[in-house]
């Protein structure tokens, strides 16, 4: 049975804000528009909702056509639906935030309607199409409040990590230093890491090399953790 509707329907997308660390930066991947609207500027990557695909194969779907990453964590974040957000008319966005390691290879060629792809330095974003720079201002605010009650923070590092490492994802991230000692001390007494064998070598002693714990329960009060 077909159904008819009386009301205009809106066009429905995806936006992605995708967070690295790179070269000691917090930074977004952005694409470069290759075509109208706003063609030749940043913008997330992203794209319209196919008809038979959930929002989150969408999203998964646009990340991977427009710079290649696959496999990358991924978490709904906000509707965006002002009236005017999108000059080609009624357009709903569903934004997302991914978290990348800073290890994973990105096509800087970019993909379908994305003519190049670039991590940029958080504070030094370019203008970005439609309401994007919103989106990336509120994506940095809840990745920020997840770091402080979960263990988010460890999916934008490597599999293996130091404890120097680990306390400058959080610091970078946060936008501020913690003690060394007690971040050390409160991070092993909460039991979410383990030593591994491994050692990194490079200027003084060797450090210990530590990963995430499979079995550690994800819900974490880290903030309270590291005042």
């Amino acid at each position: 049975m077909k159904y008819t509707y009386e009301y205009p329907r809106p066009a429905l997308t995806v936006d992605v804000v995708a967070f690295s660390l790179q070269n000691q930066n917090l930074c977004v991947l952005l694409v470069a528009r290759g075509e109208a609207p706003f063609a030749g500027m940043w913008a997330l990557p992203g794209g319209f909702v196919n008809m038979d695909e959930d929002l989150e194969s969408a999203a998964e779907r646009e990340l991977e056509e427009e710079t290649g990453l696959r496999g990358a964590y991924l978490e709904q974040l906000y509707t965006y639906g002002a009236p005017e957000r999108d000059p080609r008319g009624r357009v709903v966005s569903v934004a997302h935030f991914a978290l990348v390691p800073s290890n994973e290879p990105v096509r800087t060629a970019g993909g379908s309607d994305a003519s190049a792809a670039q991590w940029h330095p958080l504070n030094e974003l370019p203008q970005l199409a439609f309401d994007h720079q919103e989106i990336v201002a509120y994506a940095l605010r809840r990745l920020r409040y997840k770091l402080e009650y979960t263990a988010v923070g460890f999916e934008l590092l490597p599999e293996t990590f130091t404890l120097t490492e680990l306390q400058q994802t959080y610091e970078i991230i946060l936008g501020e230093e913690l003690d060394k000692r007690n971040f050390r001390r409160r991070i092993l007494q909460a039991g979410i890491i383990e030593a591994t064998q491994q050692k990194r070598s490079g200027e003084g002693r060797p450090a210990r090399l530590y990963r995430y714990r499979d079995d550690a329960v994800a819900e974490v009060k880290t903030r309270r953790l590291f005042p």
